[in-house]
């Protein structure tokens, strides 16, 4: 039966390949020269361990102030997968998407695309037909191998580099860095966000012969309580509000979004006010993501050690709450005992929840993990059936002056946006 809508399509690409994940370039690089993909506008392709999303968001939200159109690819998806691919700010219509779907289709032939790879292949196909004048595109995962390198880059990003994936990746940063460097081209720009990066991407930036704009040492900034200023190359710019994403760690990324204006300045020039503009207007849910109100609402997707340490800081910095409650849900193939060691100090009440995918851990092998790290006595887990349970038990223990914390996964924060807190936060809306 042919699909006929993008459920049928999602469901048809979840049954096509065995595995969820395979790496390599070889049968997606197939289709997309059958498909004849290209892109007519600059592309700016972004990797990295964390921090790809929020630098992504910053680039689109600057570009679209200094009036461009803009196409932006990002994954996974929170709620709902048309999230993947905005043109102007905005998630496409599921029905614009059919046809995009039908066309990889008839490309393939008898190859066998992974559901990320057929996916990917249909939003490219959606944003190289929309007019843009600048695309972005979030690596999925590594770099080298990842389906969205199929892709040349007019400018490469690589934000953090730390340890995630390891089992496809590498065992260390140099490994993984070098993975993450396989989006560079030769003779193109590449902006690097990590202020320590490893040996191995800064090598193979250098064997490219790439324009590199290293943030920390080729890019510096600094700032007081009100603001912040950006030097590099005999430009500065002063006077930046700081980004409207939260946390320290915004600041590196916007360092580097800035960075990257500057490598492509002749192709797409943007003015000073549309930096400030797009830097104190962009939003990114589910990063470091605080809800107004009592108790205070901290949404963050942070599933590996390195990201929880960058929430554990920002936590910190936020003062004194007399509990902090945590609604936590995470893949079993995660580095769990670091996740959940990076929190260990800021939490005293836990609700471990079961996530809709084979890939998650188990509410009860997550609280098993978190007894192996000795908790203290007067710290107390619950056993819940999905986040939204989770997050309603955390809201009846909770009292006005504390804090509530929902990390873990994307499935963790995307059910707790899906379903919506009464009176706080409205459920998503179905695009």
């Amino acid at each position: 039966m042919i699909p006929m809508n993008l459920i049928d399509w999602l469901n048809h690409c979840e049954r096509l390949h065995p595995q969820t994940i395979e790496m390599g370039l070889g049968r997606v690089a197939v289709v997309a020269k059958t498909m004849g993909l290209h892109f007519d506008c600059p592309v700016v392709t972004v990797a990295g361990t964390n921090g790809k999303g929020s630098t992504c968001a910053m680039l689109e939200s600057v570009y679209r102030q200094s009036g461009y159109k803009t196409g932006l690819y990002t994954s996974p998806h929170l709620v709902y997968f048309q999230e993947r691919c905005c043109i102007n700010g905005r998630p496409v219509a599921e029905a614009d998407l059919v046809g995009h779907f039908e066309r990889v289709e008839a490309a393939r032939g008898e190859v066998t695309l992974s559901y990320f790879e057929f996916t990917s292949l249909a939003l490219f196909s959606c944003l190289a037909a929309a007019g843009l004048d600048v695309v972005i595109l979030e690596v999925g995962l590594g770099g080298r191998l990842d389906a969205v390198n199929v892709i040349d880059a007019d400018c490469a990003v690589i934000t953090s580099v730390d340890l995630d994936h390891m089992d496809l990746l590498g065992p260390d940063r140099e490994t993984i860095g070098a993975e993450k460097a396989g989006i560079m081209r030769a003779g193109k720009p590449v902006v690097i966000s990590d202020p320590s990066p490893p040996h191995s991407l800064l090598m193979h930036a250098t064997e490219l012969q790439t324009d590199v704009w290293q943030v920390m040492k080729d890019v510096q900034f600094s700032g007081d309580n009100q603001q912040w200023t950006w030097r590099a190359r005999g430009r500065t710019y002063s006077g930046l509000a700081y980004p409207a994403l939260r946390g320290a760690n915004q600041l590196l990324n916007a360092a580097g979004v800035i960075a990257v204006m500057e490598a492509m300045r002749t192709q797409l020039p943007v003015t000073a006010q549309a930096i400030r503009a797009g830097l104190s207007l962009v939003t990114w849910p589910g990063r470091f993501q605080l809800l107004p109100g009592q108790p205070a609402i901290v949404l963050d997707v942070a599933h590996n050690p390195h990201a929880a340490a960058a929430l554990a800081h920002n936590l910190d910095a936020m003062g004194f709450y007399p509990r902090t409650h945590a609604v936590v849900g995470a893949m079993a193939d995660k580095d769990l005992l670091g996740l959940l060691r990076r929190l260990l100090p800021l939490v005293e009440c836990w609700y471990f929840c079961d996530l809709p995918t084979p890939r998650a851990a188990s509410a009860q092998a997550l609280k098993e993990v978190w007894q192996s790290l000795n908790p203290a006595a007067t710290s107390t887990a619950s056993l819940c059936s999905g986040p939204s349970e989770a997050m309603n038990q955390a809201l009846l223990a909770a009292d006005p002056a504390d804090r509530i914390l929902v990390f873990g996964s994307f499935f963790t924060v995307g059910g707790v946006l899906q379903h919506g807190i009464e009176g706080r936060l409205p459920a998503a809306s179905h695009t």
